[in-house]
């Protein structure tokens, strides 16, 4: 079995993979104050929770977008699972090429994201992972990355108008049936949700128009994706464990 890590900058995914199958997958909030002791007992007692044998994991891969969690992370893997976990980083195989001034300056979940969407899917398309951070990834049919633009998040939005607003509550991220509201908490959802999917639009149609892909694929993931597209018109594929898939990918890619 291959245990995959995504680390991002409020939660972590773990996945188990049987061959190509995912059995289990969790969802964690990331935090930088484990030891690595804490963060691998936490992990095989995870699994032992869930009736899995640690003994079964043959391997592990990690896309970190965090480097302060990475010491304890890695060597609780060593200490508790017996495993020299693989690192995604600039150099591996990916079967992308990344048409960046400094392609060693992209993100390793963006990259991932880019695998899965390349090798499962196919190009042209534009990957967009609604996390801490949006990102909007195009490859063409040639798996080549070639532009690719980042906006702040959903969340971040949220709590920008939070902390810097005196008088305005926090509120649950979630798209109002209507954009005609008649209270304060209404009225931040539906201009963060209704500007967001504006946003989205816009990008997309943008895209489309200045590279010339009248059929570009949209494909989302992340853990807001749902929220931007309830009714299922703006995405092709929503994929909600596709950095999973990319991650297995790249591990297969590189052992």
């Amino acid at each position: 079995m291959l245990l995959v890590i995504d680390v991002g900058n409020t939660n972590y995914v773990l996945g188990v993979y049987h061959k190509e199958k995912l059995v289990k997958c969790w969802r964690m909030a990331t935090g930088s104050n484990k030891t690595a002791d804490e963060t691998g007992i936490f992990l095989y007692n995870l699994f032992e929770a869930a009736g899995f044998d640690v003994k079964r994991i043959e391997a592990v891969i990690i896309s970190s977008v965090v480097p302060d969690i990475m010491y304890s992370l890695t060597q609780g893997i060593r200490k508790y699972f017996n495993i020299e976990p693989m690192i995604v980083s600039a150099g591996m195989k990916t079967g992308i090429v990344i048409k960046r001034d400094n392609p060693k300056a992209v993100g390793a979940d963006r990259i991932v994201n880019m695998v899965a969407v390349n090798e499962i899917y196919g190009g042209p398309a534009v990957v967009i992972d609604y996390g801490t951070a949006n990102t909007f990834d195009v490859i063409n049919e040639k798996s080549e990355f070639i532009t690719g633009l980042i906006t702040p998040g959903i969340s971040i939005c949220a709590e920008a108008l939070y902390q810097r607003a005196a008088q305005l509550p926090k509120i649950e991220i979630k798209k109002p049936k209507s954009i005609i509201v008649k209270n304060t908490v209404g009225s931040i959802q539906a201009g963060l949700v209704i500007g967001h999917i504006g946003q989205t639009k816009y990008i997309i149609k943008q895209l489309k128009e200045q590279l010339g892909f009248s059929e570009l694929k949209v494909v989302a993931t992340g853990g807001l994706a749902r929220v931007i597209d309830p009714d299922k018109q703006i995405f092709d594929i929503l994929d909600p464990v596709l950095t999973l898939k990319g991650l297995r990918i790249l591990y297969h890619k590189n052992r």
